[in-house]
């Protein structure tokens, strides 16, 4: 059969927003080269189109994808992003209503039949490995896809389910995934060193922990995986050998949670003399000092952890109570081995005031060790206990929209908390951000990152939203908002075009003049009448508890 997976571009719809994200990072859509690697292994023709690594406008996308003429379209849903999915969808569906669409991810995984739309033939449930190559079979044959655990599909108008799919167990059986189906000089990350070309990589599925702001529950993943070392340092030397790549973003939620494991990949990856550069994310108690220091030996150059709050309340009811002292030792590991530490924070939690604010902005402002930190907005995802919480109006958490275009963790906010309104979330973010990097000690790490350029704009940034402040408190309006860049860094754009993305067409984020046939991207992005369905949104730089 002949396969076709797509990845839309998401940038576009999020105006100059977007514009900093994508040129900061590009993510290969690892999942999607997975399951196109499996896909062959069975004898199957697959393409996978990057829109978002192309640059690829939705209204583009779907004339390319029906060009192709495959005789299946693939999508991978997260819920920020859903919407965006389904509109190509559509769009396809208008022009050739007989190609089959199917989609997945962990927005499907919880939302299940309700994320079924008209658009979608079929939808994947849990890991699909195996389920997908079957599933691929019965349809090239004709046959009935009932027999294929992990499938939501339409029979005589009637949703049916043939229930939870198999967990995936051995994932050393696995096949290395397809990038050879991808451009992967499009895929860059900044660091320290510069934008590095790189890939993203796992070696072991899951975390133990059950944070409120995690589905743990409803995507299984304190159910541990782990591949064997050798099978990880495989993969990443055909990488450099193949593809000249040789910088590796490990997408373990808590890459040293068994250090022996670990410890193992760095040994292996010596042997082979990879020459590589690797980062990951962790939980502050697990990281050590002799495990850092022989992780450096073999390529380590970053490591993420979540602060989120300083308050012990928040922790508790967080469900994450690693002891604050662990953060400033943490950070001085990192520093003292020349590895970039990024601590990554989370304000409007269930109980947040702005004195709880202002003790975590103290506690960083003061920490000399801390040279980075990122500042989200907490949302409560669908899967989450935070969004039960947010439903039900507990611990002073409300609930503003359920329309998840909105959720985004940056220039946004989804809830008030306590006497918080999402405005006041917004300018806490702000505040936080000026607070941290108005530090001349953080100048250096800045410029290293960015450059000296960015670096500058970074520097010029803190000074425009500290006279924002001023001016706020003199009663002038100033209408801009502080956006991320997704590593620490952070933009500002006009208030109008963060909130909504009318008046934006594709990924360039050029105007839209009059009236004409409206693009996709701007179907995909206006306000809706009814709640968009629900899910969870995952980031693989996201540290999990």
């Amino acid at each position: 059969m002949k396969v076709l997976l797509l990845y839309p571009s998401w940038t576009g719809a999020y105006g100059l927003f977007g514009h900093f994200a994508r040129r900061n990072s590009t993510w290969p859509p690892l999942n999607l080269a997975l399951l196109a690697a499996i896909a062959e292994q069975h004898g199957h023709d697959v393409t996978i189109m990057d829109g978002e690594a192309e640059q690829i406008t939705l209204d583009a996308m779907v004339q390319r994808a029906v060009a192709l003429k495959p005789d299946v379209i693939g999508f991978t849903a997260t819920s920020p992003f859903f919407h965006i999915s389904k509109a190509v969808a559509e769009g396809i569906k208008r022009i050739a209503p007989q190609i089959p669409i199917v989609v997945g991810g962990p927005h499907i995984t919880i939302m299940k039949e309700e994320a079924l739309l008209p658009a979608f033939d079929y939808a994947f449930v849990g890991e699909a490995e195996e389920s997908w190559p079957k599933f691929l079979s019965q349809l090239g044959q004709g046959r009935d896809v009932l027999n294929v655990a992990g499938i939501i599909f339409r029979r005589n108008g009637e949703l049916v389910s043939t229930g939870q799919p198999a967990d995936i167990t051995d994932l050393d059986a696995l096949p290395a995934p397809a990038r050879h189906r991808l451009d992967m000089s499009r895929y860059k990350l900044g660091t320290l060193r510069g934008r590095l070309p790189f890939t993203s990589i796992q070696t072991m599925r899951g975390c133990p922990w059950k944070c409120i702001f995690c589905a743990s529950e409803a995507l299984k993943t304190t159910e541990m995986r782990v591949r064997s070392p050798r099978s990880v340092v495989n993969e990443m030397k055909q990488v450099v050998e193949q593809f000249g790549t040789r910088h590796f973003y490990i997408v373990d939620d808590v890459m040293t949670l068994w250090k022996e494991h670990i410890l193992e990949i760095a040994e292996l990856i010596t042997q082979e003399k990879l020459e590589i550069t690797f980062e990951g994310s962790t939980r502050a108690n697990l990281v050590e000092d002799e495990v850092i220091a022989r992780l450096v030996k073999s390529g380590l150059i970053r490591l993420s952890f979540g602060l989120e709050t300083v308050d012990p309340e928040i922790r508790r009811t967080m469900k994450k109570q690693v002891p604050l002292e662990h953060y400033v030792k943490a950070n001085g590991i990192c520093n003292k081995y020349g590895v970039e530490a990024l601590n990554s924070v989370m304000i409007g939690l269930p109980g947040e005031t702005r004195d709880t604010v202002m003790a975590t902005l103290t506690f960083l402002r003061n920490a000399r060790e801390v040279k980075q930190a990122n500042f989200a907005i907490a949302v409560p995802y669908p899967g989450t206990e935070f969004h039960d919480l947010a439903v039900r109006g507990d611990k002073g958490v409300k609930l503003m929209t359920k329309d998840f275009s909105e959720y985004r963790r940056y220039g946004s906010a989804v809830t008030t908390v306590g006497d918080l309104s999402p405005r006041d979330l917004i300018d806490l973010q702000n505040e936080g951000f000026v607070s941290i990097y108005s530090a001349p000690w953080r100048w250096i790490p800045m410029l290293q990152k960015h450059g000296v350029i960015g670096g500058t704009l970074m520097l010029i940034r803190v000074a425009r939203l500290l006279s924002q402040k001023l001016f706020k408190r003199s009663g002038k309006q100033v209408g801009e908002q502080l956006v991320s860049l997704g590593d620490g860094g952070f933009s500002i754009v006009e208030g109008p075009e963060l909130t909504t993305a009318a008046g934006f067409s594709g990924s360039t984020g050029s105007r839209i003049q009059g009236t004409a046939a409206v693009p996709l991207l701007q179907i995909a992005s206006r306000s809706r009448s009814t709640p968009a369905p629900a899910g969870h949104y995952g980031t693989p730089g996201s540290p999990n508890g």
